[in-house]
């Protein structure tokens, strides 16, 4: 077997990156070509995301690649959920709001005094989550003046390509797509007052949506085809999750924390409604039924402020280091109060939390930062084995969370359950597994694709002690 080649996209709510992905003779590894800064701005109606220089950077990224690389053969794109652009006559109206965006509060409100939330669930199977695109929409004035909406991956995609879809694990994320159907649900779109039109063609992961448009084929390098991968970050990741047993849980950890089981039927009990656990599409149509926990958030905006406060940089593992050597009780906070959503001071929004129990030195801070976010994931991993009828026997913690040991081994003995940690990339890897299945040079089910990542990358484990 010839060894074949892709380019992945991977954005990520504070950094992006592009890939080159290798798969055949027995390999699937990752080269990064490129990393790039993301994260929110401050207009003068609200928080953004700079998106102009977001789609500068995967254009320079994506013709670095085929430098690299002439042989590449396709892209994939996948991002963050919820967010979207506005298009008029392919033009886009404005940058993308940041879905931490105070705005959505008020289409919270406005919606579920037409949908109460447990008819929304009943429909959609989403956790409530405030900045989820439904409530963003409703509050979005220009929607009266555009054609079509496209979240995050879809807009580059569009952008690329000139042809306008919504993969289908993403849109799943919008509170728009049935629960059952996968299909929009037009008469919610409706009776919300969000027009029908602007709701594309939508699109299952390995789909072929575009080639790249004429001036881009001349920029980047090479004339190449756009697919559809698992658009949404924590669907392409679950793709590339090793699952050694179907009573494994996952746990995606980056800025959030998603965890959760794969099922293939929905769960659309008043239990799992009342937990607030959500039935996100994965690909090939499995259900990702989890439950957003904030993740590394937590700490890294902790870090930064720290930062800002000292004007010099922090060495973070040397950090960890210091913080895994703090003895004694570990004081806890509820890693999920909605007073730590927002950007700022995190330092004094979580000593507020933690009283007179705040710690003093910044390893004992550090180290309720993460022993708080570990329970909060024990919590899940318990909450998703209830509600599925599943005893489950592990955990399989992907993404950047699992370069931190701390975080592991806390998620271990917190959980009682084995934690196998990596791959850190796996959303790229589940990115360029879809696309290299989509040109016939990899296996056909997420089982095989699964093995695949678990003999070329095997993971850390961590016991419960």
């Amino acid at each position: 077997m010839t060894v074949r080649s892709v380019a992945a996209v991977d954005l990520g709510a504070t950094s992006g990156r592009v890939m080159i992905g290798r798969i055949g003779d027995g390999r699937l590894d990752l080269e990064l070509v490129s990393r790039f800064p993301n994260g929110p701005v401050e207009r003068e109606d609200g928080l953004h995301w700079d998106f102009g220089a977001l789609y500068e950077h995967v254009v320079e990224g994506l013709a670095e690649a085929v430098r690299r690389e002439p042989g590449i053969e396709s892209v994939g794109i996948d991002s963050w959920a919820v967010d979207y652009g506005l298009l008029k006559g392919g033009e886009l109206l404005a940058e993308p709001f940041h879905y931490r965006d105070e705005r959505t509060a008020r289409g919270v409100d406005e919606v579920h005094a037409i949908a109460p939330f447990a008819e929304l669930y009943g429909r959609n199977g989403l956790q409530f989550l405030p900045f989820n695109t439904l409530y963003q929409y409703r509050v979005d004035a220009r929607l009266t003046g555009a054609d079509t909406a496209l979240l995050i991956p879809d807009l580059i995609a569009f952008l690329l390509t000139g042809t306008a879809v919504a993969e289908r694990t993403n849109a799943s994320t919008t509170g728009l797509l049935g629960v059952e159907t996968g299909e929009w649900d037009t008469e919610l779109a409706e009776r919300v007052g969000i027009p029908t039109r602007i709701l594309p063609t939508l699109v299952d992961p390995g789909e072929t949506i575009g080639t790249l448009r004429a001036d881009l084929v001349e920029r980047i390098g090479k004339d190449l085809p756009v697919i559809a991968v698992g658009s949404h970050d924590t669907a392409s990741a679950v793709v590339a999750a090793p699952l050694s047993t179907p009573q494994s849980a996952y746990i995606s950890c980056g800025t959030w924390g998603l965890v959760g089981v794969e099922l293939t039927e929905p769960v659309l009990t008043d239990a799992a409604r009342e937990a607030n656990f959500t039935h996100e599409l994965g690909v090939d149509r499995r259900y990702r039924f989890l439950h957003n926990v904030t993740g590394l958030w937590l700490l890294s905006e902790t870090v930064r402020a720290w930062e800002a406060e000292d004007g010099s940089s922090i060495d973070l593992p040397e950090l960890l280091t210091a913080a895994s050597a703090v003895t004694g009780d570990v004081p806890l906070f509820d890693a999920n109060d909605s007073s730590l959503s927002a950007p700022g001071d995190m330092p004094a929004r979580i000593a507020a939390l933690l009283g007179s129990d705040a710690p003093s030195s910044r390893p004992a801070f550090a180290r309720s930062i993460v022993e708080s976010i570990a329970t909060a994931f024990a919590d899940a991993v318990q909450t998703a084995s209830d509600l599925s009828g599943r005893e489950l026997d592990s955990i399989h913690l992907v993404g950047g969370g699992s370069l931190n040991r701390l975080l592991c081994q806390a998620t271990a003995d917190r959980t009682g359950l084995p934690v196998l940690a990596g791959p850190v990339e796996a959303t790229a890897l589940g990115n360029v597994l879809v696309q290299a299945r989509a040109l016939g040079a990899a296996p056909a089910s997420l089982e095989e694709l699964r093995a695949l990542v678990a003999a070329t990358h095997e993971p850390e484990r961590f016991d419960p002690r």
